[in-house]
Parts: C-alpha cells; structure tokens; sequence
C-alpha cells in the first residue's frame, strides 16, 4: 500500500475547513465528563485536538463511557482488560462503541465515522457524537449520567438526537389519554353523517367550484 503523503488543493482545503470546527472548549468539557463519568482511571489527555484522538483512538475509554450509561449486568460492549495493539482490534472497539451509541439513541447524523477518529479525519464530528451521547444521557434522566446536566445544556443547545428524545419524553394522564381518542382534528371535518354521495368514480375528473 503507498504510503499517504500531504494533502493538496481541494481535500487539503476540506481538511483545513473541517479542523477549524473542532472547539477546544468543548474538548475541556467532555474530557471534565468522561473523567467524572469513568472514573479517574481513564487518565487525562494531552490539551489539543490530537492529545483528544491519542486519548480515544483505541476504543476502550469511548467503551467505557458508553456503558457507565448502563445498569450493572447490561453493557453493551465488552471491554478487555489490556487496552487492543493491533490496528484492526482498535478499529473494531470504536465500532462498538458507536453500535452501543446508536442503540442508545444517537442519530447517524450526529454520528462520526470511525476513520474520523482513527485517522483523525474529523474529530470536530467526535465531539458532535459525545454531546449527542451526553445530551441524551441527561434528558433520559435515568440516574446513569455522572456529572453537572449543564456542561450540556449550555454549550451544546441540542442535536438531532437530544431533541428527538425530548419528543419522546411527553407524559399524558390516563384521562387526556382517553379524551384523544374521541377527538377528531379540526382539518379532518366532521365524521358525522359521512357518505360516499358526491364522490366521483375512479378516472373520472373531479368537479372544482370556486
């Protein structure tokens, strides 16, 4: 295989446009999380965009925190006890990772890739991924996320994924739940005396009065 050499005119400039995207601060935030939702054992990483991808590039810490949002006896991804060497092995725990985070409810639009973590290709849409993750980990409020609930809320307004669990968190009374089924939408008309009178057969045109 040859060897990769510099990037030049229109992927150096996409390289360059998708590096800028990646946000230090929000790299200090998720670090602060992952740490506080891990536990101390998972180290600190170098400052920087690639201190961050050394940090998670083989998979196991991202395997962690993905199952730190899990009760005892139900994590979705099994994590070795000596971190993976080979390159394949690394590739294959981010993989799971990112299969756990998708049952979780992250949104492939919200997902990264796993070269963009292991090549470094994107690691602005790593970060996108860890704060859909956490997002949702607060919004389920299920008593599995670790942390201050506003390292969130504030510096990340909402992903496709936060909001789409925010959808789904309505809470209707049996009652309401009962008056829904006796009411008909206002578009819809009344049901009342319906029949098929006036309705024209199938191929003929319909007559329009204005």
């Amino acid at each position: 295989m040859a060897n990769k050499g510099p990037s030049y005119g229109m992927s150096r400039e996409v390289q360059s446009k998708i590096e800028k995207k990646y946000d230090e601060e929000l790299e200090e935030r998720l670090v602060e999380w992952i740490i506080v939702q891990c536990g101390p054992d998972v180290g600190r990483p170098d400052r920087g965009r690639l201190g961050f991808q050394v940090w998670l590039k083989n998979g196991v810490i991202l395997s962690k925190l993905v199952n730190s949002l899990y009760p005892d006896g139900s994590k979705p991804v099994k994590v070795p006890e000596n971190p993976p060497s080979m390159v394949f092995k690394q590739m294959e725990q981010v993989a799971q990772f990112l299969k756990a985070a998708e049952d979780y409810g992250v949104i492939k639009t919200d997902m990264f890739q796993t070269v963009d973590l292991f090549e470094g290709k994107d690691m602005a849409a790593v970060q996108r991924t860890l704060m859909a993750l956490g997002s949702l980990a607060v919004t389920k409020n299920d008593g599995h996320y670790r942390g201050d609930p506003n390292w969130f809320m504030n510096l990340y307004p909402g992903s496709s994924s936060s909001r789409k669990a925010q959808e789904h968190k309505r809470e209707f009374t049996e009652s309401q739940l009962q008056e829904g089924k006796h009411v008909i939408g206002l578009q819809m008309g009344s049901n009342r005396g319906a029949s098929q009178a006036g309705m024209t057969g199938y191929g003929r045109p319909r007559q329009i009065i204005s």
